[in-house]
């Protein structure tokens, strides 16, 4: 069978390197196997099955550096999880067995102590058998929070066995920067970075685990092995096997294209994703030690483990291009790696290459790997700002919740005006420059109220009050940072003024540490955290500050791209939004009322953060496409998902606007989905009371009037149409040199110069 479109050129400028202690980790492997009964007699596997597997060559291509049993007991888990795949398609998935499938999962962590000391129960599968082995031969080499970490990510990889056997099928071919998520969650790369840290003897300190550097490293990691295999087993899984969840068929489909033009764009995000993990490498780890004190050897500990994850990468590609599983033809002319333990990406020709030296240390005269991704990396730099776009468009947008208003709004309208005076949002700040932004005609016409009168319309007129000053405190400072910070690139002032931020979040409810507000930002944040938090316990100040900080934190991160000058790519971009646009402190605050009820694992579970992000997508990209015009055209701004679908397609903006309305419309679907199919079997699975269950129906119907109070927002309020904006509504954020009164001819000057 010929194939359906020739492999693209991948960007891969690191050599693949083969550990030498290959041929012991195959025969540990298959003894190991047969002696927890995977091999003959499993019903699953024979010894034939495991001999064409070869998941030694996989792991001794992805940990070239470990010694022999390191390889071996890595081996051994891989073993286990393709093995467990399997056993659990053939007793569950053909079966529909959910509840057998649910009983089975369900034992499984007692396997994975915490405390090795702990008794285990006595397995009763292949399964139990070999994790409970796995566990004790691997963890006294790591910390309790390796532990947890593994663990946790181990209990996600399984259970999505469990939420695929339960979904029901759509029949859908999903939109391309919806899928990158949905693969993430199936996929087992995350679980694969687990074990980089064992492997390479570079566990990742306490102190940033879960920091944004390293969780984006982690996922843009696995958005790029999940994107490779795309490409791999596409002929098999579409061709042969009708599969839908394929990164070639989505584009294919989506942009209307050939195969081929499919393959290409597949190739350019994965190259995105690559490009993502050495940004966030170069630019976000050193800072991060810095800000965290992170000791010389803990810095080196991070960066062993940055080069462990490099290396899965290139000997992932190696194995794609040798394994027999995959579509790989003209790839590699050969089978048979080079002498001396490297791989065929050091030496071998690839399809349409011209021939070249081989052997050791020619690697690096293959500069082409390094020229692929190219264009993609200027085109994300090389944006005009404060370009002409016209007025923006606006699609039919689907809305299937009525909007409700709460009968309190002109009271929190009133309220609101009144607030923002006292707190000082009115007027410049004393000695900083620029930071005149709003008056009270700006915030009379911007209307929070009218957001919060939607979102929240059976609040108390106290209630509606403090939601109000949540919208109208996150809109002041989102505004505020981009020209009292961006416009001269001062990100440390921001970052210190964050730190100041955080002081008038107090957890223990007391005051005497918070210092004075300096400003318009401290007072509005003092203020509306006591109100808020106060009836709070310390637990629930502790989670609602972290949804704050989160918020705060990410307008750094805005302000670093736009230091740089640099279009996020897509997937970074919607899951940064999320904070960006403060959805999950107001989801927050939903939660935080429901008490003790419903228990935190709930929140915590894959169905409820899919309900959640797929509500907060469809806000974010609506206020993108409403505010397309001001912060392009107005503001010279590089975060919004109109051109970040623009930059990285390559398309005109009808193209783009397309896309993120399909986006919106999915985004729409999966909520109602899970509404509707997944909810009702979560609550099954927790046994949760009658009236945990009645709270969590009432929070998807608070989630409904978010979304249709954001709508009514954006089409009500004075802050997007082209008059405001004409009428100096929103000033210029990220002008490059003078601004104030008779300064605009030089800016036009200056951008008529850059073309």
């Amino acid at each position: 069978m010929s194939q359906p479109f020739v492999l693209p050129q991948f960007y891969m400028p690191y050599p693949a390197r083969l550990n030498p202690h290959l041929e012991e980790a195959r025969e540990h492997s298959k003894k190991w196997a047969r002696r927890h009964g995977m091999l003959e007699g499993s019903g699953v596997w024979e010894e034939s099955d495991l001999d064409s597997h070869d998941y030694a060559l996989l792991c001794a291509y992805t940990h070239p550096d470990c010694d022999g049993p390191a390889l071996s007991l890595v081996t051994d888990w891989y073993v286990w999880v393709f093995f467990f795949d399997d056993h659990f398609l053939e007793l569950f998935k053909r079966t529909q067995d959910r509840a057998g499938g649910k009983e089975y999962l369900d034992r499984l962590p007692a396997f994975m102590p915490m405390d090795l000391s702990a008794p285990v129960p006595e397995p009763r599968n292949p399964v139990e058998s070999g994790l409970a082995d796995l566990w004790a031969r691997t963890v006294p080499a790591m910390s309790a929070q390796w532990r947890a970490r593994f663990a946790e990510s181990t209990e996600n990889l399984l259970n999505e066995s469990l939420w695929e056997l339960s979904n029901i099928n759509a029949d859908r071919i999903p939109n391309p920067v919806e899928y990158i998520e949905m693969r993430r969650k199936v996929g087992g790369a995350p679980w694969s970075a687990g074990l980089v840290e064992f492997a390479a003897n570079a566990e990742v300190p306490a102190a940033v685990a879960g920091s944004r550097p390293l969780r984006v490293l982690k996922d843009s990691f696995s958005d790029a092995v999940h994107l490779r295999n795309d490409l791999f087993s596409y002929q098999r899984e579409v061709e042969d096997e009708g599969e839908f969840s394929n990164g070639v068929l989505v584009l294919e489909t989506f942009l209307d294209c050939t195969t081929q033009e499919a393959a290409e764009a597949v190739n350019d995000l994965l190259t995105s994703r690559l490009q993502q993990f050495e940004d966030t490498t170069l630019t976000e780890l050193g800072p991060l030690f810095a800000e965290t004190g992170l000791p010389p050897d803990e810095s080196a500990r991070v960066l062993a483990y940055v080069k462990g994850l490099q290396d899965w990468q290139s000997g992932g590609h190696e194995w794609h291009l040798r394994s027999s599983r995959y579509m790989n033809e003209g790839a590699v002319t050969s089978g048979t790696p080079l002498p001396g333990g490297l791989g065929g990406l050091g030496g071998l020709p690839r399809s349409g290459a011209s021939p070249r030296p081989t052997g050791l240390g020619t690697s690096a005269l293959d500069v082409s790997a390094l020229l692929v991704g190219g264009a993609g990396r200027l085109r994300g730099r090389g944006h005009i700002p404060y370009r002409g776009t016209g007025p923006s468009l606006l699609p039919e947008f689907r809305m299937p919740f009525p909007a409700a208003r709460s009968p309190h709004l002109e009271g929190a309208r009133r309220h609101v005006l009144e607030w923002g005076h006292r707190m000082g949002m009115l007027e410049a700040q004393p000695g900083v420059f620029g930071s005149g932004i709003w008056d009270r005609a700006k915030l009379a016409g911007f209307d929070f109220p009218l957001c919060a009168a939607g979102i929240h319309p059976d609040a108390s007129p106290e209630q509606l009050n403090l939601t109000s000053g949540w919208l109208t405190w996150g809109t002041y400072a989102d505004d505020y940072y981009p020209v009292v910070f961006g416009r001269v690139r001062d990100l440390a002032g921001a970052r210190a003024a964050n730190e100041r931020l955080k002081l008038f979040m107090p957890v223990d409810g007391g005051r005497d540490a918070t210092p004075a507000p300096g400003n318009a930002l401290e007072r509005g944040l003092a203020d509306l955290w006591a109100r808020t938090a106060g009836p709070m316990t310390p637990d629930a100040r502790r989670t609602f500050r972290s949804t704050v900080e989160d918020m705060v934190d990410s307008w750094l991160w805005e302000l670093a791209n736009q230091a740089q000058h640099r279009i996020p790519d897509p997937v970074d971009y919607v899951e940064m939004r999320r904070m960006t646009f403060g959805s999950d402190l107001t989801m927050s605050l939903c939660r935080l009322a429901h008490g003790r009820q419903v228990p935190e694992e709930v929140y915590r579970s894959g169905p409820m953060r899919s309900l959640e992000n797929a509500a907060a997508d469809y806000a974010c990209l609506l206020n993108d496409l409403f505010s397309y015009q001001k912060e392009i055209e107005y503001e010279g701004e590089v975060h919004n998902g109109v051109l970040v679908v623009q930059n990285f397609f390559d398309c005109d903006c009808p193209t783009a606007v397309a896309i993120v309305h399909d986006l919106m419309d999915s985004r729409m679907r999966q909520f109602q989905h899970v509404a509707a199919h997944e909810l009702p079997v979560l609550y099954e699975d927790f046994d949760l009371s009658g009236q945990a269950r009645r709270i969590l129906d009432g929070y998807v119907r608070e989630l409904q009037n978010w979304l249709s109070g954001i709508l009514v927002w954006h089409r009500e309020c004075r802050r997007y149409g082209e008059a405001e904006l004409r009428a100096g509504v929103a000033a210029p954020r990220w002008g490059e040199g003078p601004t104030g009164l008779g300064t605009s001819a030089a800016r036009a000057f200056s951008a008529a110069a850059s073309r």
